[in-house]
C-alpha cells in the first residue's frame, strides 16, 4: 500500500491495516456486509448501546491477534510473515457466515446450518477470488495447518474471538462487570510442545476471563428479554416461511424471498455455489424492510408479531430453574390459547417453551497453564481455583414465553 491504512476504534483506538491483501479482503462486498450485521442481534431490547456490528468484532480480533502473534514473537516462538498474515486473516473471516441478526434466525432461516460452516464456505470462495492466496489462512482455519496453536488462537476456549467480543459487548452494553483483562492475557501466552499455554502469573486473569464470560452469558446473551425477542423472531420467520411456500407473495428483497422460498441445507450450499452467493446478499435490512411492511399484511399471526415487534411488545417470558411438567405447559398452552382467542394450529406462532444453557469452562477443550517448574497442567487442575471446577458444571435454565396479548382486528 502507498500508504498505511487506519482504522479508529471505540475500543483500542488506532488499529492499523498491516497488508494490500488484508486491506483487499475488508474492502469486500462478503466483509463490508458485516456492517450490516448486529454483533449482539435484538440485545439492544435491552441494552441500547449495543449497536455495534460484526464489522467492528472481526477488525477488533484481527487487531489483538496482531498483539498476540508480537508477543509470541518477542518470547521466541518462530513466526514467519506468511503465518503472520494468515492468522490474521483467519480471525478477519471467522464470523464472515454469520447471517441476519448473528444467532438469531441460524436454525430457523436455514435447515441447521451452523455459521462456521458458512465462513468455511465463503473463505473458500474469497480463496478462489485472491488465486489461492488465502490457503493458508484457510488450513489454519480448518485445524489442518501442522502448528496447531493458530488453530487454538482462532478456535478454543481462550481464543482471540471471545478475548475481542467480551471487551467489545462489556463496552456496548456497559456490563462493567463483564471486564475481562485481555492484555494482561495477551502478555501471558507463550507456546509450548505448539500448544497454547498461559503463565502461571496469569491464572488469576484467565479466573476473571472464564467468571467474566459466565456473568455476560446470563446477564446479556441469554438475558430473558433477549430470549423472548428472538423466539418472536424466529417465530415470525417460521410464519412467513409457510405462508410463501403456501403461495403468499411479499415485497420483500430478492435474496430474502428466495431464502423463504427454499428449505436449505449444508448439503445444498455445498453443492451449489450461487447459494452461499445469494445468502450473502443478505443482511439485518432485508428483515427489518419485511418486518415494516408485514405490520399492515392480511394474515392477523405475520401483521401481530411485527406490530409487537416494532413497538417492542415483546412475549412475557419466565425463566427458571425448575423445569416445568408436561402438565404446566399443557396447563399454560389452553389459558394462552384461550385468552388470544385463536386456534391450537396457531398456537406456536405465540406461545414457545424450552431451555437455555451456560457454561463457564469445559475441561475437554484446556486451558493450558505453565507453571514455573515448565509443568502443563489444565487450569481446572490449580490447587486454589475451585470456583473453575464449579464452573465446568452446565447450568441450564427452562423458559415459558407467550404473547400477552393479540389485536385481531386491525
Amino acid at each position: 500500500m502507498k500508504s498505511q491504512k487506519i482504522l479508529n476504534d471505540p475500543v483500542y483506538g488506532f488499529i492499523t491495516i498491516p497488508s494490500e491483501l488484508i486491506f483487499a479482503i475488508i474492502d469486500h462486498p462478503y466483509f463490508q456486509r458485516l456492517r450490516r450485521i448486529k454483533q449482539l442481534g435484538l440485545t439492544d431490547f435491552v441494552y441500547p448501546g449495543a449497536h455495534h456490528t460484526r464489522f467492528h468484532h472481526a477488525i477488533g480480533a484481527m487487531h489483538l491477534m496482531s498483539i498476540t502473534l508480537d508477543n509470541l514473537r518477542n518470547k521466541g516462538t518462530d513466526i514467519t510473515d506468511e503465518e503472520y498474515e494468515a492468522s490474521l486473516i483467519a480471525i478477519l473471516l471467522h464470523d464472515v457466515g454469520h447471517g441476519p441478526f448473528s444467532h438469531a434466525l441460524e436454525y430457523s432461516l436455514l435447515q441447521s446450518v451452523p455459521h462456521e460452516s458458512l465462513s468455511l464456505l465463503t473463505i473458500e470462495l474469497l480463496n478462489q477470488e485472491f488465486s489461492g492466496k488465502l490457503g493458508l489462512a484457510l488450513r489454519i482455519f480448518k485445524n489442518q495447518y501442522d502448528r496447531k496453536f493458530f488453530f487454538q488462537l482462532v478456535s478454543s476456549q481462550l481464543d482471540i474471538d471471545r478475548l475481542d467480543y467480551l471487551q467489545r459487548d462489556c463496552f456496548f452494553t456497559g456490563v462493567s462487570e463483564g471486564t475481562i483483562g485481555a492484555d494482561r492475557i495477551i502478555k501471558m501466552m507463550d507456546v509450548k510442545n505448539d500448544q497454547v499455554v498461559i503463565e502461571e502469573k496469569g491464572i488469576y486473569s484467565i479466573e476473571n476471563f472464564l467468571s467474566a464470560r459466565r456473568l455476560m452469558y446470563w446477564q446479556v446473551y441469554l438475558h430473558k428479554t433477549t430470549v423472548s425477542a428472538e423466539k418472536m423472531l424466529i417465530n415470525l420467520i417460521h410464519r412467513a416461511k409457510y405462508l410463501r411456500q403456501s403461495g403468499t407473495n411479499f415485497m420483500i428483497s430478492d435474496e430474502f424471498d428466495y431464502l423463504l422460498s427454499h428449505d436449505l441445507s449444508l448439503a445444498d450450499f455445498k453443492s451449489n455455489p450461487e447459494l452461499l452467493k445469494i445468502f450473502l446478499e443478505l443482511d439485518d435490512f432485508d428483515i427489518w424492510g419485511a418486518i415494516k411492511l408485514w405490520k399492515r399484511h392480511p394474515d392477523y399471526v405475520l401483521r401481530n408479531i411485527s406490530q409487537m415487534f416494532l413497538t417492542r411488545n415483546l412475549f412475557k417470558i419466565t425463566l427458571s430453574n425448575e423445569k416445568p411438567s408436561a402438565e404446566e405447559i399443557d396447563e399454560i398452552r389452553a389459558k394462552t390459547m384461550k385468552k388470544l382467542e385463536i386456534p391450537e394450529s396457531d398456537l406456536p406462532y405465540f406461545f414457545s417453551s424450552g431451555t437455555v444453557s451456560n457454561y463457564g469452562y469445559l475441561t475437554r477443550d484446556r486451558i493450558n497453564i505453565l507453571t514455573k517448574k515448565g509443568k502443563v497442567i489444565d487450569v481446572a487442575q490449580a490447587a486454589d481455583l475451585p470456583n473453575i471446577k464449579v464452573m465446568s458444571k452446565i447450568v441450564e435454565k427452562h423458559y415459558v414465553c407467550k404473547a400477552k396479548s393479540l389485536n385481531l382486528n386491525s
